[in-house]
């Protein structure tokens, strides 16, 4: 069997004496934890997320056969969950197992960083010994016998404690480092990577339901800046027609929105009986029934209720999507402009068109009417699929007043 120097690390220590069969048994525990682990599932899913929302952004069409595909996994995932925490309960075996495994994982990771930390102050003796108990305490994990890990394992707290008790209430600085380090990434992951935010009310129905919840690009148009308000590169590219961002209202900042692009900078907007016009260019729209029912909800009470429209495809400037009007037009509103959109501004309209708060209004701000358009460095991402929703017509909808889980509303692409 080999050996190595008790100056060295606690964990390369330990692999320098385990013999090949062991190396291979410790391998196969590693894939059998992680493979049985309840996360398993939850990150496959993720896995299969990310070149699923890559697929369909530069791709669009795909969605048609990549959406049935990853719910049918999804749902699979959801199985292979449900089983394993009915199997990791039912097992009272495994469940102890795990646990006393989790409890030695820790033990020795804290030996690690102590023996480093302190290398100078433990005696090689000492560090040699801790070695060997732990090199016992993990051959006993991989073995499976609970009662001998439960042994070893307190073996080796019994000489933690007494040769290393003086610097353990130290480690609690190494708990606080980890914590930190995992708020920073988290951080980093909303500010630079992708951000979830919930649709709150109907002024983008029929495109985004209340309820859903949509993960949000945030480098596509480059890194922002939070309060600041400013993006000092672009990544990708600048935002387009008809993209659906969600963005820090320049009027009140302590609210964000989720609209449409309609006007891009330099753009002339005119809305004439419903129909969009850039730069004198009517945008193409076709009727699809004039007596669609949507569900929407009341902001005061939370109560639903159905609201008829007018449906229309409308195609802006190459982006299909659906929009909504009332069937007969509102007094004022047969001719709405013309807006000219200012440099490094984008003008947004919601798909709900007759009951949205949009750059049209003020972006709903009290007593403010005049037009407002959206600064880039207010923009914080484009919508890029629904993740989850929780809306009308759900599943346990009738437990919940009318609110419920909708299944078909997953990995929906925002169009």
């Amino acid at each position: 069997m080999s050996t190595a120097s008790p100056s060295a690390k606690l964990g390369a220590a330990m692999a320098a004496r385990r013999t090949p069969e062991q190396l291979k048994a410790r391998r196969q525990l590693l894939w059998r934890e992680l493979l049985t682990s309840l996360w398993a599932p939850l990150c496959a899913v993720g896995l299969a997320f990310v070149p699923y929302v890559t697929l369909i952004e530069m791709a669009p069409r795909t969605a048609s056969w990549a959406q049935p595909l990853i719910k049918g996994f999804g749902l699979l995932m959801v199985i292979a969950f449900v089983g394993l925490l009915v199997w990791r309960n039912a097992s009272k075996k495994e469940s102890l197992l795990r646990t006393l495994r989790h409890e030695a994982r820790e033990l020795i990771a804290e030996d690690e960083r102590i023996l480093e930390r302190m290398k100078d102050k433990v005696s090689p003796a000492v560090a040699e010994k801790i070695t060997d108990q732990a090199l016992r305490v993990d051959n006993a994990a991989v073995a499976g016998d609970a009662e001998v890990l439960r042994a070893e394992l307190k073996a080796l707290e019994l000489m933690t404690q007494e040769h290393l008790g003086a610097w353990r209430k130290q480690s609690v600085w190494d708990i606080a480092g980890g914590f930190v380090k995992a708020l920073f990434i988290a951080l980093v992951i909303r500010t630079v990577l992708v951000e979830p935010y919930r649709i709150p009310s109907g002024s983008m129905l029929p495109t985004l339901q209340i309820g859903d919840q949509v993960f949000v690009n945030k480098f596509i148009y480059g890194v922002r800046i939070p309060l600041m308000n400013v993006v000092p590169f672009r990544i990708v590219r600048e935002p387009l027609r008809g993209d659906v961002i969600v963005f820090n209202n320049p009027v009140n900042e302590s609210t964000d929105f989720i609209k449409r692009v309609v006007g891009l900078p330099g753009d002339v907007v005119e809305i004439l009986d419903g129909v969009i016009h850039i730069n004198g260019q009517a945008q193409k729209r076709t009727l699809v029934t004039p007596d669609f029912i949507v569900h929407n909800q009341d902001d005061a009470t939370g109560r639903w209720f159905d609201q008829e429209e007018v449906l229309y495809r409308e195609d802006l400037s190459g982006v299909v999507h659906s929009a909504l009007q009332r069937p007969l037009r509102q007094p004022g509103r047969e001719h709405e402009g013309p807006y000219t959109v200012p440099a490094n501004h984008v003008f947004v309209m919601g798909d709900n068109r007759d009951n949205s708060a949009d750059s049209r209004y003020g972006l709903g701000a009290p007593g403010h009417y005049e037009v407002e358009y959206v600064p880039y460095g207010h923009i914080k991402g484009k919508a890029m699929v629904v993740w989850l929703s929780l809306g009308w017509g759900g599943l346990l909808g009738n437990l919940f007043g009318g609110t419920g889980l909708r299944v078909d509303r997953f990995f929906e692409p925002v169009r």
